[in-house]
């Protein structure tokens, strides 16, 4: 297993239209990092790795966007999962 480097970054699923693939339902909480999908479908995690790599190695959003936490939403929006990204 890699090493982890960095802050470690939480994701909790906000939301859900339809269903996940892989399981996951609001107020599941999950660990994610550049090398740990955690369960996650390849589309989602796709979507979330620059957030995920950013939010690791102590980046954040103007303050006014939301500073260091940011959500997102699935691709596939059929089975829309919502996740909020934030670091330790």
């Amino acid at each position: 297993m890699a090493e982890q480097f960095g802050h470690r970054v939480t994701g909790t699923f906000i939301g859900l239209k339809g269903n996940c693939g892989h399981g996951h339902k609001p107020g599941d909480t999950v660990e994610l990092s550049a090398h740990n999908t955690s369960g996650m479908c390849g589309m989602f995690y796709h979507a979330l790795f620059p957030y995920i790599n950013m939010l690791q190695f102590g980046g954040k959003w103007p303050d006014s966007w939301g500073g260091s936490t940011v959500e997102i939403d699935c691709p596939d929006k059929w089975n829309c999962l919502s996740i909020r990204l934030q670091p330790e």
